[in-house]
């Protein structure tokens, strides 16, 4: 009973997934995310490795907007991340990306794991249709990937100095895991 009412959520929470002529633009831009995902943690993994949590905050800052500046000017598409708690005020949510992020939270807290959550719909936005696509983060233990290091509920001094140096505006801390950190966003103009 459980597992059809999520679906008839997903269902409900995405109704343009019935518009197979959207198909390649949902194929592409999972496409886009997965690349997004294994380059940002790729980074993130070595930063770890060669200097820790702080050095990691340096991936976040530096190198995840160059990515995601990179796989936009390559596909024509707005790609970025954002979240209800953002640590980078230009990571901001705009009101339709707060909507999705809200139903997000919402669908976890009704049993769905972050891991494959995704919502996309055709929006139009002064006068300009856009194909609008985000794909949730979820917060991983810490044994699989150390977000929580920088993220979490329990923080160290050193690292929160330097948040706190880089970000004065910082939300994105208190996390558990399970719990949504934020979501991939993408934006393709339609005409």
């Amino acid at each position: 009973m459980k597992r059809l009412m999520l679906i008839a959520l997903a269902f409900t929470l995405s109704p343009a997934y019935a518009d197979s002529h959207l198909k390649p633009q949902v194929d592409k831009s999972k496409i886009i995310v997965k690349q997004f995902m294994g380059q940002l943690k790729g980074e993130l993994q070595t930063a770890m490795k060669s200097g820790g949590p702080i050095k990691a905050i340096n991936v976040c800052k530096e190198t995840a907007p160059f990515i995601a500046k990179n796989l936009s000017d390559k596909y024509g598409w707005k790609v970025a991340r954002t979240s209800l708690k953002n640590r980078n005020p230009s990571n901001a949510p705009d009101a339709w990306e707060i909507r999705v992020l809200e139903k997000f939270d919402a669908r976890r807290a009704a049993g769905e794991a972050p891991t494959n959550m995704t919502y996309f719909e055709v929006v139009e936005e002064n006068g300009q249709k856009n194909f609008r696509f985000m794909k949730a983060i979820g917060m991983p233990p810490l044994e699989k990937m150390p977000c929580l290091k920088c993220h979490g509920e329990t923080i160290d001094t050193k690292l929160t100095s330097k948040l706190d140096e880089l970000y004065p505006d910082d939300k994105a801390r208190g996390y558990k895991p399970g719990e949504i950190r934020g979501a991939f966003t993408i934006t393709q103009p339609l005409n």
